[in-house]
């Protein structure tokens, strides 16, 4: 999370006060992919299909009456109602009639209805030794039956031969509502499981930040309440992306990115779906960007690769309670990442039931470097679950006067943890992130919001420093050091103003003049968490931690044999220089930049080549790579348009074809990308006019690193999920992992 979600305390008093398959459908025609079979075996193989239900005992097929009620009453699947289904998830679905309502069970009968609920979906199961399927209401756990008069009723009794269905295949569906990828072709597979893998990564970015964190919609929110939309929604994209007034109030006139953009008072069309007219936006960092058609498009443009974070800061989220009114909102870090994360696990099976049944989605979590070669060389993406949070392992600290400490966590809580966050499939870990603990100090990026969460979180402001030296000649992921800020934030007289200024008790920190780094480093508690975080063989994040924090965690990464590597995913918060990037890299680290466009893209490059040669690492030996962290979901911003000179993003154009494209994509069929319009609206983004509006909108980043930096951007840029997985096999197959 970055600094601009947390300028929402510096004018929070004048807030309150305000009150499937691998490839895609073509074109710009609807997201729905092709059904997997006209005639379905499986519980699965009904997904995105157009079927006339029949009824196994009656053999007749299924129309609507004129009272809204339906009859199993027609002999031929001509005549009967065409339905489409729509998967829920895994083995749930919903049927769409061709009129756009929705079989819903309603007081023993059957009718169709406008309005989505759970009483629209219906779980289907096969029938032993048959090719007949039960159909049970969600909600009620009721069968549907064919009465004696042939109407379509629930029943208690599931094994009614009466409640045994047959799906023929038919036409003339009425598509359900979805969002678009614009991307026509099959998308490509790997050379072999032995070869190198081809495929860009995001290895920062939270994909399980959502306004609710489940399924079924009764977990979460995350951020406190702030955040709105979902990433999966069991009645589609009108429901994961509606309308945002429900969280942020009419016109928007309580949404805290209002904060954000300096005008408190300001409002916005809330419409989603389709409509879109103001969200999503690349400085609305309050609503969602992850939308799994938006992180589809990417796949479809090579993205081959993810990390995805489970985070939360407490003190950040407690603020943010105050400000979407939601008192019951959980801000315990452990527990609001575990939840994120296992909410991805419900993506994963969203995505599969989309694509005909499990394993077959293109979204794959992974626990292994090999699972992860084996799932991108079968052409789809390795998803890795990481954790971002300001108290990792719950080994918060509290300070007294006098410079004493009460820790909240041992070292056998520690190992508890780490086993914890192992079975679930975390394997890369952030030990530092935003706020101190009793594992040491964070990198400080921000002099003034930050420092009053910390005294929140902790009771107590930081502690700095002066920076060490650094070869001030020569490029930093970024430079360490922070001017300070003494004031407190906030100067109204409302109810959170008052908060802030009863836990100082009106006292400000003190710091001098100049740059500051943060004086706590890692300690005693943290060398033994960094050494078993290293004993499991998880990937490190070197990002969060204080400057001088990671001199010491690059010393412990030397003592280990072979040295450790760490990564780099997000540009350092904190400070991480030249001196300190080649030692990285000389144990096989990976440094990626925080997402920017495709010139910051190039210039990242000149960068690494530059420590490259620093470290003494040459191209034969050691692979070019430069993947990303985009921070989606992160609250930190995303890139805007390249605008000045730069050449023109023109639509369509076509990847994995040309020039600028390899050898390596010899064997690879073109894919030809669209600009992302909604049909339904007329909604589109052009990423020269909007920059990332959101997540859809990497695949047009891939052209803007080709127009910027060519063959070698290219290059560089699809060699990083083979760059993550080598760094990874160098910290996982060290200590007897398999």
């Amino acid at each position: 999370m970055k600094f601009q979600l947390l300028a929402l305390i510096l004018c929070s008093s004048t807030l309150v006060a305000c009150g499937g398959s691998s490839s895609s459908s073509s074109g710009n025609g609807g997201g729905n992919p092709t059904p997997v079979t006209d005639t379905p075996i499986t519980r699965y193989d009904m997904a995105n299909g157009c079927y006339a239900l029949q009824s196994a005992d009656t053999e007749m097929y299924t129309v609507a009456a004129s009272d809204g009620t339906f009859t199993a009453s027609v002999d031929s699947s001509d005549e009967a109602a065409p339905l489409f289904m729509q998967p829920a998830t895994l083995g749930k679905y919903l049927f769409y009639t061709a009129d756009q309502k929705l079989l819903t069970a309603a007081d023993g009968s059957v009718s169709g209805e406008t309005t989505a609920s759970d009483d629209a979906i219906w779980t289907i199961d096969t029938v032993e030794d048959s090719e007949a399927f039960t159909i049970v209401s969600e909600s009620t756990s009721q069968a549907i039956l064919v009465n004696e008069s042939g109407q379509l009723v629930t029943s208690d009794d599931t094994s009614d031969p009466s409640g045994q269905f047959k799906f023929t295949a038919t036409t003339n569906c009425t598509d359900y509502p979805e969002m678009p990828t614009a991307i026509s072709g099959e998308t490509f597979k790997g050379n072999g499981i032995d070869k190198p893998l081809i495929g860009f990564a995001d290895v920062h970015t939270h994909m399980g930040m959502s306004s609710e964190m489940s399924y079924a919609g009764d977990v979460g929110p995350s951020a406190g309440g702030v955040f709105y939309g979902e990433v999966i929604h069991r009645f589609g994209v009108d429901h994961a992306l509606e309308n945002c007034d429900e969280i942020h109030g009419p016109n928007g006139i309580t949404d805290g990115n209002n904060v954000i953009s300096g005008n408190p008072t300001d409002t916005h069309e809330t419409e989603g779906w389709p409509t879109f007219v103001d969200w999503p936006r690349r400085d609305y960092l309050t609503h969602q960007v992850m939308y799994y058609k938006w992180v589809e498009r990417a796949y479809l443009s090579g993205l081959r690769l993810m990390v995805n974070h489970g985070t939360n800061i407490a003190a950040l989220c407690n603020v943010g309670k105050v400000l979407a009114t939601n008192a019951t909102a959980d801000c315990d870090d452990m527990s609001v990442a575990v939840k994120q994360l296992e909410y991805l696990y419900d993506v994963q099976d969203y995505v599969d039931a989309q694509s005909g049944g499990p394993g077959e989605g293109w979204y794959r979590i992974v626990e292994s470097p090999q699972e992860a070669r084996e799932v991108i060389n079968d052409g789809k993406m390795a998803v890795i679950l990481g954790v971002e949070v300001a108290q990792v392992f719950n080994c918060g600290v509290t300070m007294l006067p006098g410079g004493n400490e009460v820790r909240q966590c041992d070292e056998a809580q520690i190992d508890a943890e780490i086993d914890r966050l192992w079975e679930l499939g975390v394997r890369h870990v952030y030990p530092f992130h935003d706020i101190d603990s009793s594992l040491g100090g964070a990198g400080i990026f921000s002099g003034d919001v930050i420092n009053f969460l910390n005294f929140l979180d902790t009771g107590a402001f930081w502690t700095t420093t002066e920076c060490r030296d650094y070869p001030e000649d020569e490029p930093s992921v970024r430079t360490p050091g922070q001017e300070m800020t003494t004031a407190i934030p906030g100067t109204g007289s409302d109810p959170l103003t008052q908060i802030i200024l009863d836990a100082t008790q009106g006292v400000t920190p003190l710091y001098p003049a100049g740059l500051r780094c943060n004086a706590r480093t890692v300690t005693d508690l943290g060398e033994y968490a960094l050494r078993a975080i290293m004993q499991r063989g998880m990937v490190i994040d070197i990002d969060h931690a204080a400057y001088h924090s990671k001199d010491i965690m690059l010393d412990i990464a030397d003592e280990q044999v072979p040295s450790y590597p760490l990564s780099s995913g997000h540009d350092a918060h904190g400070g991480l220089t030249s001196d300190q990037v080649a030692r990285m890299l000389k144990n096989g680290g990976i440094i990626y930049p925080y997402k920017g466009n495709g010139i910051k893209h190039k210039e990242f490059l000149e960068k690494l080549k530059f420590w490259r040669d620093k470290a003494g690492i040459n191209d034969e030996d050691h692979l070019l790579a430069l993947g990303y962290g985009a921070d989606a979901n992160g609250f930190g911003g995303h890139p805007g348009p390249r605008g000045g000179d730069s050449d023109p993003v023109q639509y369509p154009f076509t990847i994995f074809s040309g020039d600028d494209w390899g050898s390596q994509f010899d064997d690879i069929s073109p894919v030809n990308v669209e600009m992302l319009l909604i049909p339904e609206s007329g909604k589109y983004w052009h990423i020269d006019e909007t920059g990332m509006s959101h997540y859809g909108l990497v695949a047009d980043f891939v052209e803007e690193v080709r127009l910027e930096g060519g063959k070698e951007a290219l290059d560089a840029l699809y060699n990083s999920a083979e760059g993550y997985v080598q760094m990874w096999e160098r910290a996982y197959y060290r200590n007897g992992n398999e």
